[in-house]
């Protein structure tokens, strides 16, 4: 049992991480002045026109250093893999999974952090959460109507926070400058990663039990997700567990997504952390972002339709037979299969993986568990065949679903905000990273199709 959090152990922990990270500043620092030197003027590959009109897809034009995206291997975390993380992160004692504290602690200061230290992130957190702008951030929920997009009342949830910016505070007194910015930038993380969970909790309570933002208040005892699921409605801990496991896989996915490059884009401006974090989860509010599990969960519930109206299924095979016939028919209609391809993966998303892993530990028998597997034991296939994806394979978006509607999360319009609470932990870590590497305002070059034209003499 963890004791009440005192103003002591805040410092301490905010002391162990600014140590950390002064340490590995000046290291970082050193090394990027080394690859500068020796290799500065060397192109990390083309930027073809295709590219230019094709979402810069490919095009390596920015540093980001929490995570690495490889096409093969899925994601890695400071260089762990998903199962790596969940071998080496420390775990609550009656879960599991790793801890989102551990993740932050990993991303952040690229170590993997003991259990002391995850306890003393924990203890940080609860006492960072306790702060009177939590009652006007509450009024200005109460102040949106209840039918809102649970995605615009997280944003402008996020930017009320953003009254007591550390950051622009300093700034605006020059007591922040460019050798210190990372430490203000560090502290508003803290502050928002600590606070963001209830907003979430709040909106999700005012928007489908009752219309009211009143949450229970948070446990010292209980880590970050724990108290997530608490302060939404839920007992189950074996749904914390669960909500762990989400909160940790989802963090980040390098640099070059919508929500963390616009994440950076709008701090490389000094924006303070809440803003550019604002900003991020607008773009994560995307259909082709974030709000592609909400889309996933729907298309699964239109596939499950399709098969009853052909005379349903009794057994696995006759299911496989159909759901191959559902599918063929939607792409004959120039449809898309939700859930399946990535941008950069071009395998089966590790993400996916570790969902679909829980799911057989701890439902095998759920229905739309089985269902989503049998999809996953046909689609590849009938993507290739149909010769249209560089990608048959699932993303994360394909599986999330599942486990959110198994706890009793049914509420698929919410899915976002839980993926924004995931996220903020991983693009303010990065945040942080470029203050203290003092990268500059963002500024490529751009070209209209009139001046593209004209130097390649095409009419």
């Amino acid at each position: 049992m963890m004791r009440q959090v005192s103003r002591r152990m805040y410092s301490e922990a905010t002391a162990e991480l600014k140590r950390i990270l002064g340490e590995k500043i000046p290291q970082q620092q050193a090394l990027i002045k080394k690859i500068k030197a020796a290799e500065g003027e060397t192109s990390l590959g083309p930027a073809t026109v295709d590219a230019a009109y094709g979402g810069m897809r490919g095009v390596t034009g920015l540093t980001y250093e929490p995570s690495l995206l490889d096409p093969v291997e899925g994601i890695r975390f400071r260089g762990l893999s998903i199962p790596e993380c969940q071998q080496q992160l420390p775990s609550a004692a009656d879960g599991k999974e790793p801890l989102p504290e551990a993740m932050w602690w990993l991303l952040l200061t690229g170590e993997v952090p003991t259990q002391a230290q995850v306890e003393m992130m924990m203890k940080e957190f609860h006492f960072r959460s306790q702060h009177p702008i939590m009652d006007q951030v509450t009024k200005t929920l109460d102040s949106l109507p209840t039918d809102m997009h649970p995605m615009l009342q997280f944003s402008t949830g996020i930017l009320a926070l953003g009254h007591v910016s550390k950051f622009a505070k300093g700034y605006s007194t020059g007591a922040a400058t460019k050798a210190n910015y990372w430490e203000y930038a560090l502290d508003d993380a803290l502050d928002l990663i600590a606070r963001v969970p209830q907003v979430a909790a709040q909106i999700y309570r005012r928007t489908f039990h009752g219309g009211s933002s009143k949450v229970v208040a948070r446990d010292p005892n209980l880590d970050l997700a724990a108290n997530f699921t608490k302060q939404m409605g839920f007992e189950s801990m074996e749904f914390a567990d669960c909500m762990r496991l989400y909160l940790s896989i989802h963090t980040d996915h390098e640099g070059g997504n919508v929500s963390a490059h616009t994440t950076t884009l709008v701090g490389s401006a000094l924006s303070d952390p809440y803003l550019s974090c604002s900003a991020g989860m607008n773009g994560l509010a995307g259909p082709l972002h974030g709000l592609a599990n909400q889309e996933v969960l729907l298309f699964l519930r239109e596939l499950q339709g399709q098969v009853e109206k052909r005379g349903g299924a009794k057994t696995d095979a006759e299911l496989e037979k159909v759901l191959t016939e559902c599918i063929w028919d939607l792409l004959n209609q120039k449809r898309v299969v939700p859930g399946y391809g990535h941008a950069v993966l071009r395998k089966t998303d590790p993400r996916y993986t570790c969902q679909r892993e829980f799911c057989l530990r701890n439902f095998p028998e759920d229905e739309l568990f089985k269902f989503v597997d049998t999809v996953y034991k046909i689609a590849p296939g009938i993507l290739t065949e149909h010769g249209k994806t560089k990608n048959p394979w699932p993303n994360v978006d394909a599986h999330s679903g599942v486990l959110l509607q198994h706890y009793g999360m049914t509420e698929s319009l919410y899915y976002t905000v839980l993926f924004g609470v995931s996220r903020c932990i991983g693009v303010l870590s990065a945040l942080v990273w470029d203050r203290a590497l003092g990268k500059p305002i963002e500024r490529p070059k751009s070209i209209t199709t009139e001046a593209l034209a004209k130097k390649f003499n095409i009419a």
